[in-house]
């Protein structure tokens, strides 16, 4: 039986291995890893230019980027410039929520990336962006393949577990986070495995520990801790404690680094509680992004402001894009666009149940038995009402939907 809690670590410095940014980009992956468009389109050239990007005039990140763009474009086999500036890009996803990042991203990694068996590093950053289009398996398989060649590989073993996580591998999941903890990230591995006690029936124990553990640790990267402080508010709220959730997420908020993840989360915070206002106020410059863009059309759409249907109208046109694309990888997003704010429960759950074949995490349980709940069909819902009982997870709500639809007779 594999030991669930370790002694939560004495006052220390834990190192950071990892370029931050990266680090919390990689492992804030869920479902809300469906970011605008999708799948990017792949720039023919470096002078094909597509859009001006936000940069503002001598900002450091543009210089970065144009300095290694131009390194490319002079010796485009130059492996560490290439890595550096996909690593950017890729990065730049989480903070910013806009895909593109991901096509410019592969662009630079064009020379190794069909290779069966690329540099190490550039394999990490394949699986790196396969998980983001939602090619989980096409992700483990290369993630297994570099931890085959470097066990201690940080990056490998952290982007694994949460795919794991993601898809309700559980026992999987806590294997590689106590591999990452022993590889020399030991508060992030903590972190790591109290994820998976989150969704297994220990979520109040490892809220505790892990939020002991991070008050007796000094020296921890910012973007470490804004992903520790999204973790503690997801156990807290796990356990029905909305109060201390929020408290964690304004602590993250603190911070002051850009961050989808973080953004949603909050918001969905703020909307279960009818906070529309802050709703607003939080998400009004963010609607380049599909997933924080939903959320501020239900927040406008409460309030009756006169911007939401224009902006309802974007969504659903970038969702319709994306259909006739023939792609997937927004259909818990799309769901939630379809029940709560189309009212179209059957839709919804049809797109509900194809992404429950993908995610398994607790916001793809919501979106399917909400809407099996409005189509009054508990017998659809039995897949998620079979991982409600497995998994032991204690979210309230989620085990009150449950209820109510096994109270139900088709």
């Amino acid at each position: 039986m594999i030991q669930t809690f370790a002694r939560p670590p004495t006052r220390n410095r834990y190192p950071n291995p990892m370029n931050p940014r990266l680090f919390t980009a990689l492992l804030a992956l869920s479902s809300w890893t469906t970011l605008a468009d999708a799948v990017p389109y792949l720039p023919k050239s470096d002078e094909h230019v597509l859009e001006r990007l936000p940069f503002k005039p001598n900002d450091p990140v543009a210089r970065e980027l144009s300095q290694l763009r131009a390194t490319l474009r002079r010796d485009p086999h130059n492996l560490e410039a290439a890595v550096t500036l996909a690593n950017r890009y890729y990065g730049m996803v989480g903070e910013e929520g806009d895909p593109r990042y991901l096509g410019y991203a592969q662009a630079a990694l064009a020379p190794w990336w069909d290779l069966p068996a690329p540099p190490v590093a550039v394999q990490v950053l394949r699986a790196s962006i396969r998980q983001y289009r939602h090619d989980f398996a096409g992700a483990v398989d290369d993630l297994g393949q570099v931890l085959e060649r470097d066990p201690r590989n940080v990056r490998a073993l952290a982007l694994r577990a949460v795919i794991h996580i993601v898809q309700a591998r559980y026992a999987q999941a806590r294997i590689d986070c106590q591999a990452l903890r022993e590889a020399g990230s030991p508060l992030v591995g903590f972190g790591c495995e109290s994820m998976v006690d989150g969704l297994t029936g220990k979520a109040v124990p490892a809220h505790a520990a892990l939020n002991t553990a991070v008050r007796r640790s000094v020296d921890i990267a910012p973007h470490d801790m804004l992903w520790l402080q999204i973790r503690l508010a997801e156990l807290a709220q796990r356990h029905g404690r909305d109060d201390v959730a929020e408290s964690h997420f304004r602590q993250a908020m603190a911070l002051g680094i850009p961050d989808t993840f973080l953004l949603a989360a909050y918001s969905d915070l703020l909307l279960d509680k009818k906070r529309y206002p802050e709703v607003v106020a939080l998400l009004r410059d963010k609607a380049r992004s599909d997933v924080l863009l939903l959320r501020l059309v239900l927040a406008e759409r409460a309030l009756a402001l006169p911007t939401a249907k224009e902006r309802q109208a974007v969504l659903a046109a970038r969702y319709a894009a994306s259909q006739m694309r023939g792609e997937t990888v927004h259909q818990q997003e799309e769901a939630r666009f379809e029940l709560e704010i189309r009212n179209d429960a059957k839709k919804a759950l049809a797109l509900a149940q194809e992404n429950w074949k993908v995610q398994r995490e607790p916001r793809d349980a919501r979106i399917f038995l909400e809407a099996a709940r409005a189509m009054k069909d508990p017998i659809s819902a039995q897949p998620v009402l079979q991982w409600l009982e497995e998994s032991g997870i204690e979210d309230a709500y989620l085990i009150d939907l449950g209820r109510q639809l096994k109270g139900m007779r088709k």
